[in-house]
């Protein structure tokens, strides 16, 4: 019965956990966002010219595991006004790759141009940090059915990208062939069972039992990165898939068993053409993580974020993005993936995600550990994506229906996702604005369906009771 108790502990905020159970489900919650932590900076890196497996990449990749469990840490914990104290999971957020590729080629690239990001981030960060501090008066600007819409924006853009990760990854070559289709079916299928499972554990840990199992059945298939069946399917040689292989498992062998995180690897270069754009994003990226954090705690806890916890987080947000810029590391922020694994799976206990920032903080001092979870396969990460990206969807919506659905609130609903986010998810309707509206538009539905949100809770009259 003791351990009955405990395990249903998970589903409290500050429940007793035993480091058995904190462990895996702790993974869990890494596992959803290692992937993505990783990619916006070997997109950016790319765009600037730092060549793939350089020595410089890999010091910013390791550091950038390091940060997200370090300010993860800070965020769990709290210190002082620095953090929300909620199951919430930091990372490089994708919603800043359009703003850093526009700086980047603004600034001829190279490493001036990420230098010129990473200037930018530490000013932008220092913002939405001084921004958290005065959340508590700007509070009346989001009530549920704003932060309810921004939620639902958040999973509306994240579901594409879920099924673009089940297909095998942007960019695969094999996009969309049946090996991959097949292997993200079969980890949904698998995550399905376990999460109506008689046993509550196995329902806490059903996202990570479905990834290990879609990793195994990997690489039983040879689909290291698709590159194997790639390979194989273009001349059919057997010494290609064998030197394919070998190509993917020398990654784990190459990398360091343990290595020392390097200070400023990259020189920070301050630039207004920048820094503006930049602080455009933290200004949305704040909406986004009040949004996440409402998604948190509707999903989790079934109750509405308090004041403490919206400054706390939105400051670190703020606090851990400018510090990440010290190690070369993008902007670290709430991630929405995890809020979607909250919604889910209504784990939201603090010590279980502690424990996944510490699994980060391993990661980023031994290398070795980050390669072998780096070469999963996308299909696999896709198959527990497009449940965990709906669930955020549907946080999005009980929070709209937390409030009755007025002809008022109706309308701030339709405008933001009818034109706000289908204007943001649309590039090409947006593509003859001037710049600084397309900086805003230019990266998905999200922004500019809160703007809108806002505006409209703005200025349209309350209805009378």
């Amino acid at each position: 019965m003791e351990n009955e108790s405990k395990n249903e502990n998970i589903y409290q905020l500050n429940g007793k956990v035993p480091l058995r159970t904190a462990i895996p489900i702790g993974l869990q919650h890494v596992s959803a966002m290692f992937a993505s932590n990783l990619t916006p900076i070997l997109i950016i890196t790319g765009i600037c010219g730092i060549s793939s497996g350089s020595a410089l990449q890999i010091t910013i990749l390791q550091n950038a595991m390091l940060i997200a469990g370090l300010i993860t840490l800070v965020q769990v914990i709290g210190f002082g006004p620095i953090g929300g104290k909620l199951p919430i999971v930091m990372g490089t957020s994708s919603g800043f790759i359009g703003v850093c590729r526009g700086i980047a080629a603004g600034m001829g690239g190279g490493l001036i141009g990420y230098g010129a990001i990473l200037g930018a981030s530490l000013l932008g960060g220092l913002f939405e940090g001084v921004l958290g501090l005065f959340l508590k008066p700007l509070r009346k600007f989001f009530p549920p059915i704003v932060t309810g819409t921004v939620v639902l924006s958040i999973g509306l853009s994240l579901i594409s990208i879920g099924i673009a990760f089940f297909a095998g990854g942007f960019g695969a070559k094999d996009f969309g062939s049946l090996e991959n289709l097949a292997l993200g079916f079969f980890v949904l299928v698998i995550i399905v069972i376990f999460r109506h499972s008689k046993s509550p554990f196995l329902r806490a840990t059903s996202i990570i039992i479905g990834i290990i199992a879609g990793y195994i059945a990997s690489l039983i298939m040879g689909l290291f990165l698709q590159k194997t069946i790639t390979v194989a399917a273009a001349d059919g040689s057997t010494v290609e898939v064998i030197k394919a292989w070998v190509l993917q498992t020398n990654k784990i062998g190459a990398a360091k068993w343990f290595a020392i995180p390097k200070f400023m690897p990259v020189k920070l270069v301050f630039n207004a053409k920048a820094i503006f754009p930049m602080i455009i994003m933290f200004l949305v990226t704040t909406v986004e993580t009040i949004g996440d954090v409402s998604g948190i705690t509707q999903g989790g806890l079934d109750r509405e974020a308090t004041d403490k916890e919206l400054s706390g987080s939105v400051i670190c947000d703020g606090v851990g993005s400018s510090f990440a810029t010290l190690f070369g590391v993008l902007p670290n922020t709430s991630f929405s993936q995890n809020v979607g694994l909250v919604g889910m799976t209504h784990i939201v206990n603090r010590f279980v995600i502690a424990v996944g920032g510490i699994a980060l903080v391993i990661c980023g001092l031994f290398p070795k550990l980050a390669a072998v979870i780096s070469i999963m396969p996308y299909s696999v990460l896709g198959g527990a994506a497009v449940m965990m990206f709906a669930s955020i969807t549907v946080s999005g919506i009980e929070l709209i229906t937390k409030e009755k659905l007025t002809n008022r609130n109706i309308t701030i609903l339709i405008v933001s996702l009818g034109l706000g986010y289908g204007l943001g998810a649309s590039s090409a309707a947006v593509a003859n604005l001037p710049t600084a509206l397309q900086l805003i538009f230019s990266g998905g539905g999200i922004v500019p369906a809160a703007i809108f949100a806002i505006v409209l809770n703005i200025i349209l009259p309350k209805e009378a009771e």
